[in-house]
């Protein structure tokens, strides 16, 4: 555990044990600059850091996007034009990236070596403190935009990379539709403009503007920083201190951002997206409210329960009822709580022209329907449990969880000091929510959010044909018309600067300038092999396998049946087993009551075949059929009562709903296994 007194240079503000990430959080003032520090102790070898700062937009100009890209083209200390490029070849990353957000641009990356870890953050924290931008204009023309013209015939155009990713981001209508709600809810703050920036408006960011931006929001005193895992804390925060941190005086920077005023009656907005004449045309509805405080924990997962259960899950209620009015199949919603005002949106993708009114209708009297009646509290207490294993897995598939748990700090730090841990804890609030299931507290969020809500905007997209061959005609146009205004010496200057924009990208770095990138050596990379955990046991006549680690009060349970005695033509039919059990009904549940009863009881069941390494035998490997549970440690108990259920009761002779199980798209390959009178109870149980 860490002491006040590791930390000469920092203040120490908060501490608190967060037992869902197994360890301890350090919230920290820099003395001299003020930049807000936040440690997470714990055993988590894939060490984390970034390190942001709040970039609230002012225009449309995607200042802050280019900026992202553009602090990572070489800085004093490690001046190549692509370190990062470089870096990567002699790294062991497990995570480098820049993300830039609608109100903040963060610089994570993420190492499971030490000093990797700190060769990542030296040059990270080299970048944004101190890049090249200010000394090659080449930089924000490469990154952001330029004039590109190669000859006096050439046509003049725009060019950079910011400006053509936005260019492809803009040509979708689902993104497109994403930045008209946040524009139409809250339009007077800064999220009304494009963070990322609109291919319109990216040709307006001067240079001025650009390093004005930088200067500004880049300072340590609007910077959040943040490590994660086994570090010597003590150590990285004393570096960042004396080569960075301590070179700067402590400054006001106006980055708060503004909230948007509540509406006293529901706003429409309306726009197009384009459309060649092969695509399906439609409209796309939208039905949006503010929904509440990025920093109160408790109602932010309420919403995202809603969202589960009256719009996700299979059968739920409001998407059911759109489906059935004929709005569209392609009903979707999403609750965004990774802003200071979250947002939630009920969508229809491709309804019919002229529907508005029934969809405004139908999401209303749906959801009156469920405050008057009350929710589905099975289906409540489900999503809460599926949210309980969701919270204490922490998989995030190929991210490190350390870096999903800095942007989620990011949520409500980013808006108050004061709570840089708030959104540590999900269990605390899930169990404080399950506690409210039956005193109507989801049905009143509901009249609250939506029904009794004013602060709402409708958001319609329409199909234009040709929309964006049209836009691009114009800016030809446009382009023309300048480039015909010219004079001779003006356009000289132009053809000039594409050429030396050219030189600039075709010319690599010297050796010198990439012998300046850290890498690591073979003495830097551990021999020792992580140790195995495993306990050997009999249970019964059966041996067991028991891995003692921490798990966050979840039990893995595998169990592994040998399949070597099934003749290898039966192989297939038990692979097709997985596919059929808990889709059929057993001697006590229906499928989907069986289904209702594993969601709300345990994390989860799934079955698979395959070649085992654990099970060998002298001429090679054995097939097997292995059943996967999880489940809480007091859920153990209802987790094998529900195996036994399965296993033993499944009624795997209902030739009715084997065929419809087998006939469904996603299992056809399976359908090539039958004959039109097979024997299918006893091919699966051979």
């Amino acid at each position: 555990m860490l002491k006040e007194t590791d930390f000469k240079n920092y203040s120490f503000i908060q501490k608190e044990e967060i037992e869902e990430l197994n360890g301890y959080g350090y919230v920290l003032e820099h003395k001299k600059t003020g930049a807000r520090v936040l440690l997470v102790e714990n055993d988590d070898t894939n060490k984390v850091f970034s390190i942001a700062f709040r970039t609230p937009p002012a225009d449309d100009t995607g200042v802050a996007h280019i900026l992202e890209h553009s602090v990572l083209c070489g800085s004093d200390k490690f001046p190549s034009k692509d370190p990062f490029i470089e870096l990567a070849k002699g790294s062991l990353n497990t995570f480098l990236n820049a993300m830039t957000y609608p109100d903040k641009t963060v610089y994570p990356i993420a190492s499971c070596n030490d000093q990797d870890y700190h060769n990542l953050m030296h040059v990270y924290l080299d970048a944004v403190f101190h890049p090249n931008i200010y000394k090659r204009d080449e930089i924000l023309k490469q990154e952001g935009w330029h004039y590109e013209i190669a000859d006096r015939d050439d046509e003049l155009k725009f060019n950079g990379v910011v400006y053509n990713e936005m260019k492809g981001v803009f040509s979708s209508p689902d993104d497109v539709l994403a930045r008209k709600i946040q524009e139409a809810l809250l339009k007077d703050t800064p999220y009304a403009y494009e963070s990322g920036g609109d291919p319109d408006a990216i040709p307006e960011l001067t240079r001025e503007k650009f390093l004005d931006f930088h200067s500004k929001y880049y300072h340590p005193s609007n910077s959040y920083i943040y490590l994660y895992g086994n570090v010597d804390f003590a150590k990285e925060l004393e570096f960042i201190d004396e080569e960075y941190l301590s070179h700067y005086e402590k400054k006001v920077v106006d980055s708060e951002v503004t909230l948007q005023k509540p509406f006293l009656t529901p706003e429409t907005l309306k726009d197009t997206y384009s459309v060649s004449e092969e695509e399906e045309e439609g409209v796309y509805l939208s039905y949006n409210v503010a929904a509440g405080d990025s920093c109160d924990n408790e109602r932010g997962l309420a919403m995202q329960i809603l969202d589960y259960v009256l719009f996700t899950m299979p059968g739920a209620p409001v998407r059911k009822k759109l489906i059935d009015a004929g709005l569209g199949k392609d009903v979707d919603s999403y609750y965004d709580g990774g802003i200071q005002q979250p947002l939630f949106s009920i969508i229809v993708k491709n309804a019919g022209k002229g529907k508005e009114d029934l969809f405004i209708q139908t999401v209303e009297e749906t959801l009156k329907e469920q405050v008057e009646k009350g929710l589905n509290k099975k289906a409540i207490y489900s999503a809460i449990n599926n949210y309980e294993f969701k919270y204490r897995e922490a998989d995030f598939g190929r991210f490190p969880k350390g870096l999903i748990y800095g942007l989620n700090f990011l949520n409500s730090w980013l808006y108050d000091d004061a709570k840089a841990l708030e959104l540590a804890d999900s269990l605390t609030p899930l169990a404080k929510l399950k506690e409210k299931v039956d005193t109507g507290y989801f049905e009143q969020l509901i009249k609250e959010s939506f029904l009794d809500n004013t602060h709402k905007a409708y958001v319609y997209l329409y199909p234009e044909e040709g929309k964006n061959e049209r836009l691009e005609e114009e800016l030809k146009a446009q382009l023309a018309k300048m480039k015909n205004k010219l004079n001779s010496k003006q356009l000289n200057y132009l053809i000039e600067d594409t050429k030396k924009l050219k030189e600039f990208q075709e010319t690599p770095s010297t050796q010198e300038e990439l012998e300046k990138i850290p890498t690591l050596s073979l003495s830097d990379i551990s021999r020792e092999v992580r140790p195995f955990k495993n306990k050997e046991m009999v249970i019964g006549d059966t041996t067991a396998v028991v891995h003692e680690y921490h798990t966050n009060g979840i039990v893995y349970s595998d169990f592994c049946f040998d399949m070597s005695e099934l003749p290898e033509e039966l192989i297939p039919y038990a692979t097709l087993l997985t596919e059929i059990y808990r889709y059929v009904d057993t001697e006590h549940f229906s499928y989907n009551d069986l289904a209702t009863e594993i969601n709300l009881k345990i994390g989860g069941l799934s079955f698979q075949t395959g070649m085992n390494v654990l099970v060998w035998k002298k001429d090679g490997y054995r097939p097997y059929f292995s059943i996967q549970m999880k489940c809480m440690e007091e859920q153990v108990a209802d987790g094998m009562a529900l195996l036994k259920e399965v296993l033993l009761n499944s009624k795997v002779d209902d030739k009715k709903r084997l065929k419809e199980i087998i006939s469904e798209p996603s299992r056809r390959p399976f359908s090539m296994l039958m004959t039109e009178n097979s024997g299918i109870r006893t091919y699966l149980c051979g």
